[in-house]
């Protein structure tokens, strides 16, 4: 971040859980840079592919409520959002009593769902010390009935199940103390001295973490503030010296660490070559909350999980346990349907790299040297599957779980694979594909589209940009730092400022074109065109009024609607050309999420 601490924590990281993070571009390398020896470090990390992150504190104990007051939306910020003297917080933090807590059954979940690592919050932002910290008595120890560290009795059970354990640390912000980063309704922010806070406090309790728990697998910092990158290099220098093998995840700041977290809920736009890892939380909180029982289903969680690693990452994915210490029953449910699927499924998952083609109607790829593993999220309707762009061999399909063999045909670079009448898993049936020779990466290839799928989805971040068009992420938020983000082509002023899709139909018949986007007041009576021209043949124009949906806040939801623009006949299977522009120069056209192709029965 380049602005100053205090808009930086009080506006833009204060409806936060871990603080967004700015997204690298597809393709740039992560935890490689310069270092040769980075990437050997980070390969248990990159071949992991599903980690558990635990966010648990007071704010458990609390729920959501506190005061009296109920809150919506992340708990583990219950204190910033209530404004709780520091000293009433401690006082109200000594009823936190986890007396159902059982290191050894949350290791035993986390084994059963596949999980290869664990994160869990030592210190959040409220300042209090999951662990037996003598730097300071705001801690499970000390100052509650609780007497026990959880920590330890973490790291021994994880130790005795091959789990990796890492340490979520807050290094910058801490509401407990007077020169700490966030409280500015207790102390005044003109008289912290944070190089205090850092030397009195952080730096000396990563060393009880870093000297107390046996090998650990990750420190990972959050919001790092204003903070020097001297200061966010001593942090990495000091993890180095007491653990060599031990990341430093890339919130530590400053542009270090050793692998990339990108933001809250946020999957990057195309492949990222290196370490990094997407985090999400289970339902709408980090934080256990009461009243959140949005729980993402195993069909979900499986889905990205495989989304993540065709783009080349790691899904850490948050529970947040109760104040007594219990995991979330259906926290426990979903995970455990998720690690059944990943037992019959894990080579299409642990030590893959990311998918040479790009994504396709059916789903995703991930790959090993030879094998391209084909997620199969929705069956075409005539069990003919397509594989373009393919520029090996296929010499063998078959189904991954129970390896029934399935026909395969090539014609050049088109591969075609027949499918059981009924997908085995709804949810996500892979194929293991085989080939020989070299699969070249094609990232940008033609959108497959045709009569069977119901639908096809555009989205602006695969389209090509022209003129002054800019394709940004836009976050936006449902309750208080529950983070969306929705990649939307924006800046279309004047008709040399366009986007464009080339599209393959693989069959005749008519097509419904429908663009979804968000505008407001600005964008009011804008004009638009949407522009269909097949290889060959005659361009046709369809004209379109921009509809209005509201302004944009990034504290609020983000509200898009689909409008219908045209019905386009395809007479023949071939190429085409999609292309959307202002219909004259003036204001912003609007911020369009994707277009969506439907073959109309």
């Amino acid at each position: 971040m380049k602005m100053d601490i205090r808009k930086a924590v009080l506006l833009a990281a204060m409806a936060m859980g871990p603080v967004a993070a700015i997204a690298q571009q597809p393709g740039e390398l992560w935890g490689q840079q310069g270092d040769a020896g980075k990437s050997e470090k980070t390969k248990w990390f990159t071949e992991a592919k599903f980690g558990m992150f635990l966010h648990w504190g007071p704010y458990a104990h609390f729920g959501g409520e506190i005061r009296g007051k109920r809150y919506y939306g992340i708990t583990e910020w219950i204190m910033h959002r209530d404004k709780t003297p520091a000293d009433e917080y401690a006082r109200l933090s000594q009823g936190f009593n986890p007396s159902a807590f059982n290191a050894e059954e949350w290791v035993n979940i986390a084994k059963a769902s596949g999980i290869k690592y664990i994160v869990i919050t030592s210190k959040h932002h409220d300042g209090f010390a999951m662990f037996d910290s003598k730097v300071s008595d705001f801690d499970i120890v000390d100052a509650t009935p609780f007497k026990r560290d959880p920590l330890k009795e973490l790291a021994a059970a994880c130790k005795k199940a091959g789990i990796k354990l890492g340490f979520y640390y807050s290094q910058f912000q801490d509401w407990h103390e007077p020169n700490g980063g966030g409280n500015g309704w207790d102390f005044n922010k003109d008289k912290k001295d944070y190089s205090s806070y850092y030397r009195n406090k952080s730096l000396p309790q990563i060393t009880e973490l870093l000297s107390n728990y046996g090998d650990l697998g990750i420190i990972w910092f959050d919001t790092p503030g204003n903070m020097s990158k001297e200061e966010s290099a001593e942090f990495m220098a000091k993890v180095h010296r007491l653990q060599p093998g031990c990341l430093v995840s890339s919130r530590v700041g400053n542009g270090l660490g050793d692998f990339k977290d990108f933001g809250d809920g946020e999957v990057p736009t195309g492949v990222v070559k290196g370490a990094w890892e997407a985090i999400f939380t289970h339902n709408d909180s980090w934080g256990y909350s009461s009243f959140d029982q949005n729980f993402k289903s195993p069909k979900e969680i499986i889905r990205l999980l495989a989304e993540v690693a065709s783009k080349g990452g790691n899904l850490m994915m948050n529970i947040g346990p109760d104040g007594m210490g219990r995991i979330p029953g259906p926290s426990e449910q979903y995970f455990r349907e998720t690690g059944r699927w990943l037992q019959k499924n894990e080579e299409a998952i642990y030590g893959t790299g990311y998918s040479p083609i790009a994504p396709q109607p059916w789903g995703v790829m991930t790959a090993k040297p030879g094998k391209l593993y084909l997620h199969v999220f929705t069956r075409p309707h005539n069990g003919r599957l397509l594989l373009p762009a393919f520029t090996g061999k296929a010499t063998k399909a078959r189904l991954l779980d129970g390896g029934a063999p399935l026909k395969l045909q090539q014609s050049g670079t088109d591969v075609w694979v027949t499918l059981p009448a009924t997908l085995p898993d709804a949810r996500n049936t892979v194929i293991a594909l085989d080939y020989s020779g070299t699969l070249e990466e094609r990232h940008d290839i033609p959108f497959v589209a045709g009569t069977q799928y119901e639908s096809l989805a555009l989205p602006s971040e695969r389209a090509r940009a022209y003129g002054a068009t800019d394709v940004k992420r836009m976050t936006h938020s449902y309750y208080f730092g529950d983070w969306k983000h929705a990649t939307c082509a924006t800046n279309m002023r004047e008709p040399g400022d366009s986007i464009s899709y080339r599209l393959r139909f693989t069959e005749p018949g008519d097509y419904k074109i429908t663009l979804q986007y968000a505008a407001d007041t600005s964008h009011k009576k804008r004009e638009g065109i949407l522009e269909m021209k097949p290889q060959g043949g005659a361009q046709q124009d369809f004209r379109f009024q921009v509809l209005l949906t509201g302004k944009y806040d990034s504290h609020k939801p983000l509200l898009f609607i689909d409008q219908t623009i045209a019905v386009v006949s395809v007479k023949a299977p071939g190429e085409w050309a999609l292309r959307i522009r202002p219909d004259a120069a003036g204001k912003e056209l609007f911020r369009l999420r994707q277009v969506m192709v439907e073959p109309l029965q």
